[in-house]
This record gives structure tokens, sequence and C-alpha cells, in this order.
């Protein structure tokens, strides 16, 4: 199980499971967020593991300076090609500082987050993250909402996409998602298999991580057109934070 995000997000076979999560999804997701956050034009925005850049292309296309980075070096290489005046993409570790003080908006899409062994890291990762951001900038998590997640589990799942077979089994502990996904392909010489693990943060885990970091939870919301977030009901938990300006 060890860094398992490392192979599976730079693995082609995971963007075609995923092909439904494409930039269209990205651009509601964004004009929601730029209707509510009402942003600077030319704002410094970065998004933290951007995989191929969908919602960075969105967010660069609406008139943002914008900063990608990931740590797979196949979904940075892919989203180069889309680079411009104010669109960069870098190869990067969250769990590292990058630049400080600089960006008025930082984002984590889609679950990108709470894949590491330790507290420790996540730690870390949430630290670096805030460091990146200058006084009083905003911070957004974009994260599953475990007791959805929970209610909603679907144990066995096979899905065809193309000529690729994915045999998935879901389960869950006490602390974590677990998702195991076996790839056929007439490709490949023998199936491949990865397996996802997720931490199960809760709402107040992320004030806890975030105040750490004098950071002020500001908004949770439980979808993607921001509607109120509820534990029970809402797949999402959306966490808009601010920095302190001190």
């Amino acid at each position: 199980m060890a860094a398992w995000y490392r192979d599976w997000f730079n693995s082609p076979y995971y963007h075609k499971l995923y092909f439904q999560h494409d930039e269209g999804e990205a651009r509601f997701c964004v004009q929601c967020l730029l209707d509510y956050l009402k942003p600077t034009p030319g704002s410094r925005m970065i998004d933290v593991a951007c995989g191929r850049g969908r919602y960075s292309k969105v967010l660069a296309a609406a008139g943002f300076d914008v900063t990608g980075t990931d740590l797979s070096p196949e979904n940075i290489r892919f989203a180069k090609e889309f680079e411009s005046e104010h669109l960069h993409f870098y190869l990067h570790d969250m769990r590292l500082p990058f630049w400080i003080n600089y960006f008025d908006y930082a984002f984590n899409f889609f679950t990108s987050f709470g894949y590491f062994d330790t507290q420790r890291e996540h730690n870390a990762a949430v630290r670096s993250i805030v460091q990146s951001l200058k006084p009083g900038g905003t911070l957004l998590f974009d994260y599953l909402n475990v007791q959805y997640a929970e209610a909603h589990l679907r144990p066995d799942e096979v899905k065809i996409v193309g000529d690729t077979r994915y045999e998935i089994h879901r389960w869950q502990d006490a602390t974590h998602f677990y998702k195991r996904i076996r790839i056929s392909d007439p490709q490949l010489p023998q199936p491949l298999e990865f397996c996802e693990k997720v931490v199960k943060f809760t709402l107040d885990d992320f004030t806890q991580m975030l105040a750490q970091q004098k950071m002020q939870v500001t908004d949770v919301f439980g979808t993607y057109d921001l509607q109120p977030y509820d534990e029970k009901k809402t797949p999402r938990m959306i966490i808009l934070a601010k920095r302190n300006s001190a």
C-alpha cells in the first residue's frame, strides 16, 4: 500500500477509468466558486495536486494567473502542453514547501488529499499549502463526505471502458476507505492491480489541521453547486478557509 498514488495516478488507466470527471465538470465547479468568491481579475492561484490540469485550465481561461502542481510526472508532462503566459505546471510534492506568501487562492480539488501514511505527512501538506498563500489568502479543500460515503459504499462493481475491464472492490475500516482495482486489457500481458487508500477525514479533522496553521474555516458546502453541507445527505465536503492577515 506504500505510496500507491505514485503509480496509480501516473497510469493512463486511471484517467481512462475516471473519464467522466472531465473539463465540463471542472467548468461547472469553477464557475460556481468564482461566482461565490468573486476573485480580483489576475489573482494568483495554485491548483495543488492538479492532475492533468483540468481545473487549472478553466481557472486560467477565466482570467487568473494559475500554477498547477502534481506528484505525477506523466500528469505534468501532459499538462505542460497547455501552458501559456498565465498557466504553468510543476512537478511537486505537496508535503514540501513551494512558493511562499505568493498566491491569493489555493485549491485542492476532487479528494486529492488523505493519501499519506501518517498524520504528520498530512499536517506537513496543509502547512506547505498554507505557507504558499499570502496573508488573507483563501484555501479550498474539496473532499469526500465521510458519513455519506460510508452509507453509500458500493462493494463491487465492473466497468467496461472501451476494451478495458475494471473490476472494482471497495471496503472500509474505522479510519480509511479502500478501493482495489483490477484492470484487464488486450494490450496488457497480464492484468494490473492498484489499491486506493483514503483517510476518513471529517470536518472536525480539517478544522483542527487548518487551525494549527492559523487558518479559519469560513464556509462548508456539500455539492459542486455550493449547496449547504449536510454530513448525512451531501456527497462532498467543500471547505473554504482564510489565512490570517497578520
